[in-house]
């Protein structure tokens, strides 16, 4: 489960699709969102807040994953010259066997399509009340629905060993494969080489996995790279992890001494549910409140998505959780048009862990209430 700027605080991104974005509304959706917004893309992201005016500390996360060096991803240098620079990084970076590096470049292709989509215009941003049908639907809510039932022994050990809701693993599975069914079609291998070195803009994150997906083979040597299939932005799997991420924080669920977030289910989990453990989760924290705005008062639009805002002063701003609605220190507000008018949202920390997942607000909303409506659908106590 790539956002610096506030329109990727908006909306997750169009009908492509991402590979830590968002899921398929249509094949390709989710592989804009790996590409632009999502935990895989590593795009430099709005600093956290420093502590300071009021504000509390933000959520510790794990060091930023390195990118490639610009001897590597400078275009204006001669592609034969990157390509040697990078057999030389990621030999040395990772202590992979320079002839391999080379003999599996030797393989992958450019793919044109990748950069088209990749360069493909965006559509008009997407409103929530526009947004959340795509996810929140009846076909979707059944599909976790069965998924949390035909799966329920090993999603339940996962979450009383993390913490993290079985209902909230199976609804990212839902957002970003559904449940499985689309994890993309195009050789990750091509991918990764095709936006390393033929995507200037991103090309420091691209090499960077690229190197990662050499270093992953080599910690998990049952993965035949040459073969892997994914996302056009090299994501990979039921729950459409980068390689960085495979190789940091996927997890053998079941003791079997190998990590396969291809097809094998309890390790999907388990890498999931770590992924979130990683980043912050707080067990049994909540993850939004609805809110109301003092009539008359501005909407408050903070710069990023962290929870470093104490409820005093969200109040002091107009904001205040709706009655019933769960309470904790350190907050922030999302603001959004649903089908009956403003929505107002106080988001807690465990919304923010979400969003590291993918960072459009709309995507964590989507996927805290898709496991909301699995969690009831399917009598989860």
């Amino acid at each position: 489960m790539n956002s610096s700027t506030p329109a990727r605080l908006i909306a997750c991104l169009l009908p492509f699709a991402l590979a830590a974005c968002a899921t398929q509304a249509t094949s390709t959706e989710h592989d804009a969102a790996a590409a632009d917004a999502a935990e895989p893309t590593g795009d430099a992201v709005a600093p956290a807040p420093a502590a300071g005016n009021g504000l509390l500390p933000p959520v510790p996360q794990p060091p930023e994953r390195p990118v490639a060096p610009e001897s590597v991803t400078n275009p204006d240098l001669p592609l034969q010259q990157r390509v040697d620079a990078f057999v030389d990084y990621t030999a040395t970076t990772y202590d992979v066997d320079r002839a391999h590096i080379r003999r599996t470049l030797a393989q992958a292709q450019h793919r044109q399509s990748i950069i088209d989509a990749m360069n493909r215009p965006a559509e008009a941003v997407r409103q929530w009340h526009e947004y959340r049908p795509i996810f929140i639907n009846q076909a979707r809510i059944d599909g976790g629905i069965a998924f949390y039932r035909q799966n329920r022994v090993a999603l339940d050990r996962i979450a009383a060993e993390t913490g993290v809701p079985a209902e909230m693993i199976v609804a990212i599975i839902g957002v970003e494969t559904s449940y499985g069914r689309v994890t993309g079609n195009h050789r990750v291998i091509d991918a990764l080489y095709t936006l390393a070195f033929g995507f200037p803009r991103r090309a420091p994150f691209f090499a960077g996995e690229l190197a990662q997906l050499f270093a992953l083979e080599k910690a998990e040597p049952q993965l035949d790279i040459l073969a892997l299939k994914g996302s056009y932005a090299g994501a990979m799997g039921l729950g459409q992890f980068m390689p960085s991420s495979y190789r940091l924080w996927a997890k053998d669920g079941d003791g079997d001494g190998r990590r396969d977030l291809l097809t094998h289910l309890p390790d999907v989990f388990a890498s999931i549910a770590n992924y979130f453990v990683v980043h912050g989760w707080e067990r049994g924290g909540p993850v939004v409140a609805r809110a109301s705005l003092e009539p008359g008062r501005e909407p408050f639009q903070p710069d990023t998505l962290d929870p470093v805002h104490p409820l005093s002063q969200l109040a002091a701003r107009g904001y205040r959780p709706l009655a019933g609605e769960p309470v904790a220190e350190g907050a922030t507000v999302l603001n959004f048009q649903g089908a009956s008018g403003p929505e107002h949202w106080i988001a807690y920390r465990n919304f923010y862990v979400i969003s590291r997942y993918n960072r459009s607000p709309m995507y964590s909303l989507a996927v805290h209430q898709l496991a909301q409506s699995i969690r009831q659908g399917s009598g989860a106590g």
